[in-house]
């Protein structure tokens, strides 16, 4: 299935956003504006999008595209939602240590699941649910460090407020996936019209956060596009296209498959990127990220195979004729 194709090719990207990114920096710290990269991602999007759009438009059967307001206006919210999600990261990492956000996170698999039945009215069965969870339960188990790292008590140290947010983080960031996927599969309007549409409520409020960005700042920096490229490198500018190219990717699975094959694809990325940061960046490996790996590995299989190939089913007898 093309799915599996897009999924895997989605893990290697979102496992490599952090390994560039990281090699983006110059002794430590960032030389560009990191707030022009989500600017930069969405743009390449809808780049993208409109040039294949235009393709499409150029074929006998053209497209179809729904241009009503009424319609068109639904692709804000997911903007929204993002812009209020990315302040409440902020605000939870205020009161939780990174660690904890990170383990925080994790609760978006649960509610993802939860939300993709109530949402999208997607029935999961027993063992799918206790394969989420399982899911949830291998990534937090390879992020928790052992009590000769951190002490062993730092997960609840941390006010109610922290875990409050951390909680109203995972829900928002289910909540932007599962109402993505219910506009792309809503109508049979083009992927590509349908990208236009999100991707251009996406430039408008990337670059309004650049504005209010700079009337923070008293525009003491000067206006956010004449320092757009400034401190660009070529590896500044994979993070740009890998970014933009993780969007067009997750919309394609958001289309043709669905949320739980995005946060598998996810969560094996989050992994896969812990193992190279083992012997990119001198990141020492744990028993705990080993036993997450292979829960995780347990949890995929158990999710997506069918269930007559995890069950022996007793063989049937030939009947015989008397």
């Amino acid at each position: 299935m093309q799915w599996y194709f897009v999924a895997a090719l989605l893990t290697v990207l979102t496992s490599s956003q952090g390994i560039w990114t990281t090699l983006s920096q110059s002794n430590g710290k960032y030389k560009y504006d990191y707030a022009t990269i989500p600017f930069l991602a969405e743009f390449l999007k809808l780049s993208v999008s409109s040039f294949l759009l235009w393709k499409e438009c150029q074929s006998p059967s053209p497209p179809r595209m729904t241009k009503e307001w009424k319609s068109m206006r639904l692709y804000l919210v997911p903007s929204v939602i993002y812009l209020i999600h990315n302040n409440v990261q902020f605000a939870t990492l205020t009161y939780v240590d990174p660690s904890t956000y990170q383990i925080l996170g994790n609760l978006k698999i649960v509610t993802t699941g939860i939300l993709f039945r109530l949402v999208l009215k997607r029935k999961l069965s027993n063992l799918q649910w206790m394969a989420i969870v399982l899911l949830a339960v291998g990534t937090t188990t390879s992020q928790v460090k052992g009590c000769g790292d951190a002490p062993c008590d730092s997960l609840f140290s941390a006010p109610l407020q922290g875990y409050m947010l951390g909680i109203l983080s995972a829900c928002l960031s289910a909540l932007a996936g599962v109402y993505t996927e219910y506009l792309m599969k809503k109508n049979n309007d083009s992927l590509y019209w349908q990208n236009v549409q999100l991707y251009m409520f996406g430039v408008i409020f990337n670059m309004g956060w650049l504005v209010y960005g700079d009337f923070k700042a008293g525009f003491e920096m000067g206006p956010w596009w004449q320092r757009l490229f400034n401190g660009y490198s070529i590896t500044t500018w994979i993070v740009v296209f890998n970014l933009g190219s993780t969007g067009l990717l997750v919309s394609w699975l958001m289309k043709y498959s669905d949320n739980i094959v995005k946060v598998y694809s996810t969560s094996m990325a989050m992994l896969l990127t812990m193992v190279l940061s083992v012997y990119l960046f001198n990141v020492r490996a744990t028993v705990q990220l080993f036993l997450g790996i292979i829960i995780c590995i347990i949890s995929l299989q158990m999710y997506f195979m069918p269930v007559q190939m995890l069950v022996e089913l007793p063989q049937t007898l030939p009947v015989t004729s008397k």
